[in-house]
């Protein structure tokens, strides 16, 4: 590889060239692609192909695969990304545990740490992250360490609101209001900084590494300790006007049984979300730590409460879905959360069963599927950031005024 090469993503030309950026797109969306395939795509001439995937493979970001023989004519080259063409690291910072992954150009991750608290501080973050950062690149090799283009964070809007809802003192998570996250995290990384809500991030994980880069449109559902979306648009990421398009938590929701602040009707987050599983866990006397510390395995005993949380999460997303479906007109929906595959198997077949049950006269039939990526989503999103950044054509939707 180009020494320094992954500098050429993090200036002002280069990869973020529109072509180039076009270019590693579509290899990332379809895979091995030759220099013929990718002219007819682009409609770009394949002399000016021959010098864009040139170049690329010389920085180190494309790999030359073997001919493929057989056909009339010369043989076919495939280039596909180089998993070692650029790193990031991802910073996911929850309401009830914070992650720091490294993963590669491919979206494989590399190294990561978990940590849980009870809610989250800006003190306890940063030094997760300026610890964490020095821990994941000890034994790093010296030419990997170049290639990282960034640190991208994960998190949600306003973290000092719903303080009530997962039980932290409004003084300490009132601290938050004071904080630039991305300001507090460039000043222990020397990489660029980017910053989205986590779960847009997640959604944009689902598009760049799961199953999303199967889809042309779709809305995105995420159940953590409260439930959000996010949307894709002709194959890219929707943010909206105020990078919050499909805010799915604040929709409205038909149960008027939970604890909502008074005078106000319940939103989708206040039945949807894990922290309900919570209460629900702590009221008949059990311990609900193993939903943040073990997200991938909660276990064969959560028992009538994890039944009933389904049941309701089920009852009151359909509701959501469909809705959302009036306004937006996909034909996807992709359901995942910070829950065991099984979990999520059983959210999907009960409100796919709920959605039956909704007058939806005059609406195009969607699908419900899962999502691929799990509880590692939002992580996965915040690395996902420098790579949306540098590498492709989604830079100037997400990132006009960060980096």
């Amino acid at each position: 590889m180009k020494p320094g090469a992954a500098s050429r993503g993090t200036n002002q030309t280069g990869v973020r060239l529109y072509n180039e950026r076009l270019v590693l797109s579509l290899i990332r969306r379809h895979g091995d692609l030759p220099k013929a395939d990718i002219a007819r795509m682009t409609g770009l001439s394949p002399q000016t192909i021959s010098i864009i995937t040139n170049a690329l493979e010389a920085d180190g970001l494309l790999l030359r695969g073997k001919p493929l023989r057989g056909k009339v004519g010369q043989p076919l080259v495939p280039y596909s990304l180089n998993p070692e063409g650029a790193l990031s690291f991802g910073l996911k910072i929850g309401r009830r545990s914070v992650d720091l992954y490294l993963i590669n150009f491919t979206g494989e991750i590399l190294k990561l740490l978990h940590k849980t608290y009870p809610y989250p501080t800006p003190g306890g973050v940063r030094e997760f992250a300026r610890a964490g950062i020095d821990e994941l690149l000890e034994g790093l090799p010296a030419a990997l360490t170049a290639r990282i283009a960034g640190l991208g964070i994960a998190a949600p809007y306003e973290m000092w609101t719903w303080h009530e809802e997962i039980g932290a003192p409004k003084a300490e998570i009132d601290a938050w209001r004071q904080v630039d996250v991305r300001a507090m995290m460039a000043e222990i990384c020397p990489w660029p900084v980017y910053f989205a809500n986590d779960i847009t991030a997640a959604c944009a994980a689902e598009l760049m590494f799961g199953s999303g880069a199967d889809h042309i449109d779709y809305l995105y559902v995420f159940i953590g300790s409260f439930i959000g979306g996010g949307l894709v648009l002709n194959g890219h990421l929707f943010p909206g006007r105020t990078q919050n398009a499909g805010a799915l938590g604040s929709m409205p929701a038909p149960d008027p049984g939970h604890v909502v602040p008074a005078g106000r009707t319940p939103q989708l987050m206040n039945v949807a979300s894990i922290y309900v599983l919570e209460r629900e866990l702590l009221a008949i006397g059990r311990n609900p730590e193993i939903l943040w510390q073990s997200p991938d395995d909660w276990g064969d005993d959560l028992g009538e409460a994890l039944d009933k949380w389904i049941d309701e999460v089920a009852e009151s997303l359909a509701y959501s879905i469909v809705a959302a479906i009036a306004v937006i007109d996909v034909e996807t929906v992709l359901i995942d959360g910070a829950f065991p595959s099984h979990v999520r198997s059983r959210i999907i077949a009960r409100t796919e069963a709920a959605v039956g049950r909704i007058n939806r006269q005059g609406l195009s039939a969607f699908r419900l599927l899962p999502g691929s990526i799990g509880n590692a989503a939002r992580a996965m999103g915040g690395a996902s950031l420098p790579l949306l950044a540098n590498f492709t054509q989604d830079r100037e939707v997400l990132f006009k005024d960060n980096a």
